[in-house]
């Protein structure tokens, strides 16, 4: 999850903590990964997920939605998506065949695509790669839990569809309870993933030490979601920063690890280029899933109702709670 103004003295991350030799190999889900597109890649992590991975198909059963797809700009009938391959549900990951994707991303994407009656290209590419390469044209959107904030919005254009978060998370053996302020990680080392917000929050506030005497906090950024989870279990990190929904599967889902706290919540969107003309109808389609119970199945499957929307948003001012 993701750039973040100075004044949002929060960070998010991807979960999933390292307790095999084959969960080392997955890569991070919303927080930078690098894309997984080997097979062997692919099968270790399905391998992996095998036994979590929910299966029900919501999304073929959708019909188009005319009064959404008149919408598009005309002649549009096909969109290539960028998508960064996480590791870990409910973020993209792959199913036991290692090499069909599914996920909350995924489920999303692909029901607003069956909404608006086009055909979709999926790229695999890093989490920190998709933004810059909107502008260029060489995808057309980004799915891959993209946090809106005010930052962002200078060069991206957002359709939002979930609210998640960021979040702490550390072993169970860490005396850490709850994180309400950054200077309680004074000293420590925070494990996060490259180009996420949360990288960008704590470079940014690495001065709360400093200002108030102490030594700053060293942040170490990962590609990997495996990598990141092997650091905090060999003693190189003390704490995690990323999602909270990852944060919350990973602890249900993975022993020697807890969820701290929910420290700041923030949107989540597709990703267009500025001044994109698609907007208004993935908007739309959105908010056709709203109504008709889609929207509440999909996140009933992937365990994240509590990140329920509303209603779909273009571009929302970045969320200060």
């Amino acid at each position: 999850m993701r750039r973040t103004s100075a004044r949002t003295r929060k960070a998010l991350f991807t979960p999933f903590i390292a307790i095999t030799s084959a969960t080392l190999l997955l890569t991070a889900c919303g927080s930078g990964a690098d894309s997984a597109d080997s097979s062997a890649g692919g099968t270790a992590q399905a391998a992996a997920n095998s036994d979590k991975i929910p299966t029900t198909d919501l999304v073929s059963g959708i019909q188009k939605d005319e009064a959404a797809a008149q919408l598009l700009p005309s002649g549009v009938t096909s969109l290539t998506v960028a998508v960064s391959v996480g590791g870990t549900p409910p973020g993209t990951t792959y199913l036991d065949d290692g090499k069909t994707l599914t996920g909350q991303d995924v489920d999303f994407t692909n029901a607003v695509a069956k909404v608006l009656g086009i055909k979709l290209k999926t790229e695999q590419a890093g989490f920190e790669a998709i933004l810059p390469a909107l502008d260029s044209g060489k995808y057309d959107f980004g799915a891959s839990n993209f946090g809106v904030t005010d930052e962002r919005r200078k060069t991206i254009d957002f359709v939002t569809y979930i609210n998640d978060g960021q979040g702490f998370a550390t072993r169970e053996d860490s005396k850490l309870s709850k994180v309400t302020d950054l200077t309680q990680l004074c000293g420590l080392n925070i494990a996060t993933g490259a180009g996420t917000t949360f990288e960008a929050t704590l470079e940014e506030n690495k001065h709360v030490c400093t200002d108030a005497g102490k030594k700053a906090y060293k942040v170490q950024t990962y590609s990997e979601s495996g990598a990141i989870w092997s650091s905090v279990q060999q003693g190189r990190s003390d704490v995690v920063m990323s999602t909270i929904n990852g944060l919350r599967y990973a602890v249900a889902h993975q022993t020697g690890v807890k969820f701290l706290n929910e420290y700041h919540r923030l949107d989540v969107g597709f990703a267009f280029k500025k001044g994109t003309k698609l907007a208004p109808a993935f908007q739309a389609a959105v908010n056709k899933l709203l109504a008709d119970g889609t929207y509440a199945r999909i996140l009933k499957k992937w365990g994240t109702t509590g990140s329920a929307i509303t209603k779909s948003e273009i571009s929302p001012a970045e969320l200060k709670n």
